[in-house]
């Protein structure tokens, strides 16, 4: 069929000076990209694209379109930051009601639909592509389109947003580093390093040269990939290399840089354990330390695995790889896209923040381990909801912390801070949600991706739309920034 139109009215566009009709792009192969900012599997194909993109710059046009499924998706400023967060440079559509998702008959996260040079729709692709076989496909359906001449190449003059500027871009989970100097250390994913602070957020030391890769070595030579996790022993930093698919260590005496497991390829379902430096992981996001055992959100198979720094080796925790929120024996149930870790005071139970289900479930570590769900519904059961775990409702949270018998939630989506209180089995705003800003200039905080509650009067929040780490005195009801 004729491609349908995508310059429609009321559509915002980025990285474009002005919208693109659909026939305005005739003559070159266009690829629809049907996607939304929190889905891990529409992130896991950016890669993918951004290889078509620089093969054919002036010969194929990929476009984003971006379909939200979460209410606070719908914000455009929401969309903005997702487009810097993920380095995004192709044109992207916000389409907030998916007017053009039904033009197309779309019908899951992320599809990619497209379309021939002659301005009709070849095919569509629901879900994670095989990358080399998409090429593949491209690469050939570019080369049909020369013989039968109509291929007109023609690069695009595309304005990417700007960059924010600051010390700390996007950053990630925020873990104390056990020892008798207090010391904090930060992913800072848009920056591809690691951070070591001091108890007064003052910078000690990054890790990683800031150039994005997978490369061992010195501190300073080292390279990361958008890490969003990490976890410290009293020698050694671990950190969640997302966007490397990999779990690096560093060495606190010499900050040297290696690699755990993952080999910088996106991977599948976990299952029993193999050796860690040749399997490839998926995403992960978070991490967690129980003796020798190194507890990772696989985010990308929807599963929770574990490294045993013993042996090295990686096996699945929790989670059949199948998308879902389904409880029972760990090994049968079923996650979605989990994002954040925090391990009880006893180390008994692991809690997990499974963000595409806005749900919070909790692991028993036990020889069987069992998975529940303490709130949350399913796939598209959402909101601000306070009250009994049952009918109570978070969006998309991302983090988690102990704090004594309660649990705190970075909900996200909603931008707040939301207590569960285990005891009561319920959930309420985070001390009453009443805290007051004490900073000169104060904003609102934007979806936050990380916590951890140092006392019961001092938990830090790391707010991550506005590149900072905030710090909350609950006996004051105040808030300042920490760290920024």
């Amino acid at each position: 069929m004729n491609a349908p139109e995508i310059a429609r009215p009321g559509l915002e566009w980025f990285n474009v000076a002005a919208p693109l009709p659909i026939a305005s792009l005739r003559g070159r192969v266009v690829i629809l990209d049907f996607w939304t900012e929190g889905c891990i599997n529409c992130i896991q194909i950016i890669p993918t694209l951004r290889r078509v993109e620089e093969k054919y710059p002036d010969k194929v046009v990929v476009i984003g379109v971006h379909s939200p499924k979460f209410a606070n998706e719908k914000r455009a400023a929401s969309v903005k930051d997702a487009i810097r967060r993920y380095d995004i440079r192709h044109p992207i559509i916000h389409d907030p009601e998916m007017t053009i998702w039904r033009a197309y008959g779309v019908q899951a996260w992320p599809t990619l639909v497209v379309i021939g040079a002659d301005g009709n729709v070849v095919g569509s692709i629901p879900g994670e592509p095989d990358p080399d076989r998409f090429v593949a496909a491209i690469d050939n359906l570019v080369a049909s389109s020369d013989q039968a001449g109509t291929l007109k190449p023609a690069a695009l003059d595309l304005t990417p947003l700007a960059e924010p500027m600051g010390h700390y871009l996007f950053p990630g989970k925020l873990k104390p580093v056990p020892g008798y100097e207090k010391r904090w250390v930060l992913a800072d994913g848009g920056h591809n390093q690691i951070v070591l602070l001091d108890d007064n957020g003052k910078q000690i030391e990054r890790y990683g040269s800031g150039a994005e890769g997978l490369a061992d070595g010195a501190k300073d030579a080292a390279r990361f990939s958008h890490p969003q996790g990490v976890i410290a022993s009293g020698d050694a930093i671990y950190v969640a290399d997302t966007e490397n698919h990999a779990i690096r260590r560093i060495d606190l005496a010499s900050g040297a840089v290696t690699t755990l497991a993952g080999t910088g390829k996106r991977g599948r379902q976990l299952g029993a354990a193999e050796p860690g430096r040749t399997r490839a992981l998926a995403s992960p996001w978070d991490l967690e330390k129980k003796g020798d055992e190194l507890f990772f959100a696989n985010a990308g198979t929807h599963q929770i695995g574990v490294l045993d720094l013993k042996s090295g080796t990686v096996a699945a925790l929790a989670g059949t790889g199948e998308e879902g929120l389904r409880d029972g024996r760990a090994a049968a149930a079923s996650m979605a896209q989990p994002s954040g870790l925090a391990l009880s005071a006893d180390g008994n139970t692991l809690y997990v923040a499974d963000s595409e289900s806005s749900a919070v479930r909790a692991i028993t570590l036990s020889k069987d381990p069992q998975i529940v769900t303490l709130v949350g519904a399913g796939l598209f059961d959402f909101g601000w909801i306070n009250g009994d775990f049952h009918a109570a409702r978070l969006q998309h949270p991302l983090g988690v912390a102990v704090d004594g018998d309660e649990l705190l939630v970075a909900d996200t989506y909603n931008s707040a801070i939301r207590e569960l209180e285990l005891g009561k089995h319920e959930v309420v705003d985070f001390d009453g949600g009443k805290f007051s800003c004490v900073d000169p200039v104060c904003i609102p905080t934007r979806e936050p991706a990380g916590i951890f509650a140092d006392t019961p009067d001092r938990i830090l929040l790391v707010d991550t739309g506005n590149h900072r780490i905030d710090e909350y005195r609950p006996s004051a009801r105040t808030y300042h920034t920490w760290s920024r």
